[in-house]
């Protein structure tokens, strides 16, 4: 399996083919192509009959590279890599960042492809490819190109194993533009595979690996956490904005500030405003009780002060 890094650190994990399904795409395209070859040339034969020697050696010369050479160029550049061999093998050719191969791609592994596969039977092109680690041909070689699997078995996709809530939001504030993408890859694989190693030995890659990507950011890794929960935070962290920076369309350029909880203001319960007393009849005076007798000061200094005398 060979893995290659976009600019967003994501890895395109490609499998490369190899030469015993290279050859048999190969040798089905050839196949189509000579009986293309001899039903055309036929064709020609009857019909420039009337022609001299080298009028029909010059047809032959073009039929031939416009059939054998011009028509494979022309389908792997319209079908991006993918002849009908190669279709029907599941092959695809792809450059070496894993993009669409174009037409210069095309061009430079059909003009190859004369001399290393059809005058040499192929001899050269099947050493190159057992010579390569990734079973590539001189035409591969020289126009950057790759012929991998597109039909592969499933599997099981790892799973990474999300952070204790805890965590969640811990890491916000962390610069990991330092971080390099082999230091990421190498995070991930842990976080996937972790479970099928050794427990020793997967509590020593998890130090070696904390310690790397806490050296990249900046900061030490928090007391009491465990090397491998620290990774599975800081890789949730990362995710998280490559996940806002995608919905954004490239908008956010760092991490978004974490905002805190902030509760309600609980208000206080309902209380009905304040009344006045009911009314209260002040109490009867009884009928049998002596009269009260004011002063004759009061009643003197009312006189005087009114000059009203009441009658006797």
């Amino acid at each position: 399996m060979s893995e290659l890094v976009t600019g967003e650190a994501v890895a395109l994990e490609l499998r490369p083919a190899r030469l015993p399904s290279r050859a048999l795409a190969v040798l089905l395209d050839l196949v189509v192509a000579v009986a293309v070859y001899v039903v055309v040339t036929i064709a020609l034969v009857a019909a420039t009959a009337s022609l001299d020697d080298a009028a029909q050696f010059a047809v032959s010369i073009a039929t031939f590279v416009l059939l054998l050479v011009g028509a494979p160029i022309a389908v792997e550049t319209l079908s991006h890599g993918r002849s009908l061999g190669k279709l029907a093998c599941g092959l695809r050719v792809v450059r070496d960042d894993g993009g669409p191969i174009r037409f210069r791609h095309a061009l430079v592994r059909g003009a190859i492809g004369v001399v290393e596969i059809l005058m040499t039977f192929g001899v050269i092109a099947c050493i190159a490819s057992l010579v390569s680690s990734r079973g590539r041909r001189l035409g591969d070689v020289f126009a950057g190109t790759l012929v991998v699997r597109e039909r592969v078995p499933a599997a099981r996709t790892g799973f990474l194993p999300p952070p204790p809530p805890w965590l969640a939001g811990r890491f916000s504030e962390l610069d990991l533009s330092a971080v390099p993408d082999g230091l990421w890859l190498a995070v991930r694989q842990y976080l996937t595979r972790m479970h099928q190693l050794d427990p020793q030995v997967g509590w020593s890659m998890a130090e070696r690996l904390s310690s790397d990507l806490a050296a990249r950011t900046g900061t030490i890794v928090p007391h009491g956490v465990p090397p491998t929960v620290y990774l599975a935070a800081v890789m949730q962290e990362r995710q998280a904005r490559e996940v806002r920076r995608t919905v954004g369309n490239g908008a956010v350029t760092g991490p978004a500030p974490a905002t805190p909880y902030e509760p309600r203001p609980v208000q206080p319960p309902y209380q009905p405003r304040p009344t006045e007393p009911p009314y209260q009849p002040r109490p009867a005076v009884p009928t049998d009780a002596p009269p009260v007798e004011r002063p004759a000061t009061e009643a003197s200094g009312r006189t005087g002060s009114t000059g009203f005398v009441p009658p006797a």
